[in-house]
């Protein structure tokens, strides 16, 4: 696997988005991902569990690619450094919070959602951002058209929120996608309900798909 976290996101294709609510939960997660094919999360600091599960895999599973995503403040980035949180992503573009990652060395990914989030990115010197609200924030085209005039920078995307097993090639596609969010990949009801053999099936079809799409088979 590439050095940086959000080198491996890109390789695969899909980068599983988790919001789990029990930190006895997180160790099945990880096997059941990384049996999929999938040794990689977003885990967002949506739910309380959040840290204490970064802070279970980084000690349980080291090799496994576990990420913060929902970094909305300065204690969220103080949290994935003290937890172990190998990369991390914010919904939107804030530079206090993008300096302070920056500092720590934590591999980042801002969201952006118009020009104007993008032309803050790039100012800053990130090309590779998050876009979100995917789905409802116009789709493909949309990000198509907002991504034009700073396609000369190299600039690359991870598209999450509406996107799905079926919409992938939609975005996977296009050159400027460097990967998708997968929340469908592992919900909370999966966990809460033990399905873990299904969050593997998901992430094996999530993988599978992506490659496909990538080869120009799908």
């Amino acid at each position: 696997m590439a050095a940086n976290p959000l080198e491996t996101i890109e390789k695969i294709g899909v980068v599983p988005v988790i919001a789990i609510e029990d930190p006895a939960h997180a160790l099945a997660l990880a096997d059941a991902l990384a049996e999929g094919g999938l040794p990689i999360a977003e885990i967002t600091f949506r739910t309380k569990a959040a840290a204490e599960v970064l802070a279970i895999l980084k000690d349980k599973r080291p090799d496994f690619l576990a990420g913060a995503g929902t970094v909305l403040d300065l204690e969220s980035v103080k949290a994935c450094k003290d937890n172990g949180a190998k990369f991390a992503l914010s919904p939107g573009f804030d530079p206090e919070i993008t300096a302070a990652a920056r500092h720590i060395g934590l591999p980042f990914a801002p969201g952006i959602m118009t020009p104007t989030d993008l032309t803050l990115a790039t100012r800053a010197g990130f090309r590779l951002c998050k876009f979100f609200p995917a789905g409802i924030a116009g789709g493909p085209k949309a990000l198509e058209g907002i991504a034009a005039p700073f396609n000369h920078l190299g600039v690359r995307f991870i598209p999450t929120g509406g996107v799905s097993l079926e919409t992938m090639g939609d975005w996977l596609r296009h050159r400027f996608i460097a990967a998708v969010g997968g929340t469908w990949i592992a919900r909370p009801e999966d966990m809460r309900e033990g399905r873990f053999a299904e969050i593997t099936a998901k992430a094996k079809a999530a993988v599978e798909r992506a490659r496909a799409i990538r080869a120009g088979e799908a």
